[in-house]
């Protein structure tokens, strides 16, 4: 046997060995659990057929990133936002989906990059107020509001502290104090809040003002604690997010589920 050839036999092992460990790593975890906040319209939200199922842009992409790395995710609610996170960071549930970077949680997650969507916050009013808000700096004249901790990213974080804005639990709530006249302007994400205010029946009362605060970019994020964590996984999501992005995806499943949000709060009641 010359030389060459058993090199060339030595090559084709290799290869086979490579495509076997290929086959294991994606075999590794044939399932996946995902949640996240299930109150954060259009991104997730519960069902209401299926109130133990989310649904959403954010379940609607997850469920394109199963069918292409032939992975099962299921997307279930693990209660309010901060009992998602946590059953996360313990590795109970492997994905979080609408996560905020944060130093905090580069400690507890691997977020999947790209961002899957970057998210506008604006300054909500009422319409009558508006002119009382022609500066940024007016903000500090006036009683704010803003949704609970863990909410923003650092960078929105420390604009709400340095503001030193109340907190509330949910945006709905949030909305209702505003339109109430409780507080001066709300702090909050625009497509949330233009579903929510539609949902509401606000939107003659309540206005998101221009330009943005801020925008913020929406991560996937891998618990550091999941057992299905590893580099495959964390290689195989970054590269679908990467074509997703490209292709448009998440804008997409954004604007079905504002539609689909939409046609909800005007769907009859089921006794």
């Amino acid at each position: 046997m010359t030389i060459r050839s058993t090199l060339s036999r030595l090559g084709l092992a290799l290869l086979v060995l490579a495509g076997s460990s290929q086959v294991m790593a994606a075999g590794k975890c044939e399932r996946l659990i995902a949640t996240g906040n299930p109150d954060q319209p259009p991104y997730l939200w519960r069902d209401p057929q299926q109130p133990q199922r989310l649904i959403g842009a954010s379940a609607d992409l997850l469920m394109e990133l199963g069918k292409a790395l032939e992975v099962k995710i299921e997307v279930i609610d693990a209660g309010k936002r901060s009992a998602a996170e946590g059953d996360a960071v313990s590795g109970r549930v492997d994905l979080l989906a609408g996560s905020y970077l944060t130093p905090a949680r580069l400690g507890q997650f691997d977020f999947v990059h790209p961002a899957y969507l970057e998210v506008p916050v604006h300054v909500w009013v009422q319409r009558d107020k508006a002119p009382l808000f022609g500066r940024r700096a007016d903000l500090a004249s006036h009683s704010g509001l803003a949704i609970g901790a863990g909410s923003f990213s650092a960078a929105l974080a420390q604009q709400v502290d340095e503001l030193k804005l109340k907190r509330t639990g949910k945006a709905s709530d949030a909305l209702w104090q505003l339109q109430q006249g409780k507080v001066d302007y709300l702090l909050l994400e625009r497509n949330a809040g233009v579903a929510l205010v539609e949902r509401l029946g606000l939107g003659g009362e309540l206005l998101a003002l221009e330009p943005a605060l801020g925008s913020e970019p929406l991560y996937l994020a891998l618990s550091h604690n999941s057992a299905c964590n590893d580099p495959w996984l964390r290689g195989q999501l970054a590269k679908k997010m990467t074509e997703f992005r490209a292709a448009g995806l998440p804008q997409t499943l954004l604007q079905r589920n504002l539609e689909r949000w939409k046609s909800q709060a005007q769907a009859p009641a089921i006794p």
